[in-house]
C-alpha cells in the first residue's frame, strides 16, 4: 500500500458515531494516518471524537461532509490507501417511520464511497455491514453462507448496501471486505441500545428497568475487540472479496442480560415491559449466534473481553457523570 511518512492513510466513514471512534482510536494508537469523517453540522460538533484525550484528537484530520452527497465523498477520501465506511443510520425503530432516510444513508451512502473509490483506485475498502442482515437464526453459529432476511427496514437497507458493495467487487474488481459485527458493546454507545438503556435508568436510580422483549438472544462484542477485528480485516490479503463477522460465538438473552446489569447495579430494581419498546412480531429477530470461523482463520483475531469484563467497563464509563448526563433515562429512545 502507498505510505506517506511511513503512515498508511485511512479515511473513517461515521468517526463521530460509537463504533467509527473507538476504531479512529484505534487506528491513531496503531501509528496510521488517520482522516475522520463526521457529518456536518451547524454546531462544530464531531460526536463522540470530542470524547478522546486532546493528544489524540490533535492526531486526527476532521472533515466534515455526509455521505448521501457524493462530492463531498469524493473529496474526503481523495489520497486514502484504506477506507473504513461505518457511516449508517442504525436504529431499527426508527427505521418503521422514516425508511426513505435509510435508503439515502445506507444505500445511496454505501453506493457513494464505492463510486469514489473505485475512482481513486483506493487500495482497501472496508464495508460495514451488520447481523441484522440475517433475520433469526436459520441455524447457529450463522456464518457468512446463512441466508439473508430483512426483517426490518433497517436490515433490508443494509442487505441492499452490502449487495451494492459486493457488486462492485464482482464487476469492478473492487478490493473490498463486508465486515459484519454483531452486538457491539461498550462505553460511548447510543441510548437506543439495549445495554446503554438499562445501565442509565439503573444508575438514576430507577427501580422499574424499562425494556422491550426480553426473550431475543444475541452474540455481544466488546468495541475495543470490534476496532481490533475491522483493523486486522483490512490488511489480509485473503479478505478482499470476503463477507466476514466480528463475533464471539457465544450468546446470552436479553432477559439474562439485564438480570446481569440489576445485580452489578440494584440488585431491588425490577424488569418492566413497555410496550413501546416492543418490534412488530415478523420483525423481531429472535436469536443472533455468530460464527467466527471465517475470521479466525484469515487473519487470527479472537475476542479479548469475555462479557461480564466488557460490562463492568461498561458500567464505570457510565459512572462518570459527565457521560450520565447524555443519556435520557427516563425516555425511550429511538
Amino acid at each position: 500500500m502507498k505510505e506517506n511518512n511511513n503512515k498508511i492513510k485511512v479515511v473513517v466513514t461515521g468517526a463521530d458515531g460509537f463504533i467509527g471512534s473507538h476504531l479512529t482510536e484505534h487506528l491513531i494508537d496503531c501509528g496510521y494516518n488517520v482522516t475522520a469523517m463526521v457529518l456536518y453540522n451547524s454546531f462544530g460538533y464531531n460526536g463522540w471524537l470530542e470524547n478522546l484525550a486532546p493528544e489524540k484528537l490533535s492526531q486526527i484530520k476532521i472533515v466534515s461532509g455526509d455521505v448521501r452527497d457524493y462530492h463531498s465523498v469524493l473529496q474526503a477520501t481523495r489520497n486514502a490507501d484504506i477506507i473504513f465506511h461505518l457511516a449508517a443510520l442504525i436504529a431499527i425503530p426508527y427505521s418503521y417511520t422514516a425508511p426513505d432516510s435509510y435508503v439515502d444513508t445506507n444505500i445511496k451512502g454505501t453506493l457513494n464511497i464505492v463510486q469514489a473509490a473505485r475512482e481513486h483506485k483506493t487500495s482497501r475498502v472496508i464495508v460495514t455491514s451488520t447481523s441484522e442482515v440475517y433475520g433469526t437464526a436459520k441455524y447457529v453459529p450463522i456464518d457468512e453462507v446463512h441466508p439473508l432476511q430483512g426483517q426490518s427496514p433497517y436490515s433490508a437497507s443494509k442487505i441492499g448496501a452490502d449487495k451494492i458493495a459486493e457488486s462492485f467487487y464482482r464487476s469492478f474488481q473492487l478490493p473490498l471486505t463486508i465486515v459484519r459485527p454483531f452486538n457491539t458493546y461498550g462505553p460511548r454507545q447510543s441510548a437506543r441500545a439495549i445495554i446503554p438503556t438499562i445501565i442509565s435508568q439503573l444508575l438514576n436510580n430507577e427501580t422499574e428497568i424499562k425494556i422491550g422483549n426480553i426473550t431475543p438472544t444475541r452474540d455481544f462484542v466488546f468495541v475495543k475487540d470490534t476496532a481490533t477485528g475491522f483493523e486486522k480485516i483490512a490488511n489480509a490479503n485473503d479478505a478482499i472479496g470476503e463477507e466476514i463477522n466480528i463475533a464471539t460465538q457465544q450468546e446470552i438473552s436479553i432477559g439474562n442480560l439485564a438480570q446481569m446489569l440489576i445485580s452489578k447495579i440494584n440488585p431491588e430494581a425490577k424488569i418492566i415491559t413497555d410496550e413501546q419498546r416492543l418490534r412488530p412480531n415478523n420483525s423481531e429477530v429472535e436469536r443472533l449466534l455468530g460464527s467466527t470461523v471465517k475470521l479466525l482463520k484469515i487473519t487470527g483475531w479472537q475476542p479479548t473481553t469475555k462479557l461480564e469484563t466488557g460490562i463492568e467497563q461498561t458500567i464505570n464509563w457510565f459512572t462518570n457523570k459527565d457521560n450520565l448526563r447524555l443519556y435520557k433515562h427516563n425516555q425511550y429512545n429511538v
